[in-house]
């Protein structure tokens, strides 16, 4: 598509796709866009035996790199945390001559079981969904990326039967092509919660 300006790769992570009930189609609605990677990091590395060189070449080829995952226990699943160990090698990642990943974008498209109301100081968890992904956003930071918010679905235990799964993927289907048509405020999707609450302001719609 001549419009295409970023390069999106998405690396999912989950670990039961069968019994997933939004992650899964998520990633499947992520499928075939032109200029979006889906890399299902579970079927290509059952054995959790990362190709290395492989994952640095796609980061390389890649201007927005998205997490997409259910939080399991505060955090990603745990081939994403394989994945960040091998993968974000000092002398490629960071370090005085780790910029390979210096400029590039970086987001979670996550789900969470609680309601959102369990996600704040006086919540059942104590903290924001921000605060729980700080050690991405630090990682990020380190390597030299733009962490934008998350694109995040609470209450993903009941989401099916609230019929409130439909509205997600159309909400990230609308956010991944202006992510890659660089059609995002990209100063204002650092600051917000999630970016599910501000897609209308935004996002710069293509002129009919």
């Amino acid at each position: 598509m001549s419009g295409t300006k970023n390069k999106v790769l998405i690396l999912f992570a989950h670990p039961s796709t069968n019994r997933s009930e939004i992650n899964w189609p998520l990633f499947r609605s992520s499928q075939g866009i032109d200029g979006v990677t889906t890399v299902d990091l579970y079927h290509e590395y059952p054995t959790f035996r990362i190709n290395i060189d492989r994952e640095q070449q796609r980061l390389r080829e890649h201007d927005i790199i998205v997490f997409m995952f259910p939080m399991y226990w505060y955090s990603t699943p745990a081939i994403l945390k394989e994945w960040q160990d091998l993968v974000l090698e000092y002398g490629f990642a960071y370090g005085a001559d780790g910029t390979e990943l210096h400029g590039k974008k970086f987001l979670c498209a996550l789900t969470a079981g609680g309601p959102a109301n369990a996600y704040c100081e006086d919540g059942f968890n104590h903290y924001t969904i921000r605060e729980l992904l700080h050690p991405l956003e630090q990682t990020a930071v380190l390597t030299g990326m733009e962490y934008l918010a998350p694109y995040a679905l609470f209450g993903a235990r009941t989401a099916v039967e609230e019929k409130r799964v439909d509205a997600h993927i159309e909400g990230w289907q609308r956010l991944l092509l202006a992510l890659r048509d660089d059609r995002i405020d990209f100063e204002q999707a650092r600051e917000v919660t999630k970016l599910n609450d501000h897609l209308d302001r935004l996002i710069t719609e293509v002129p009919a």
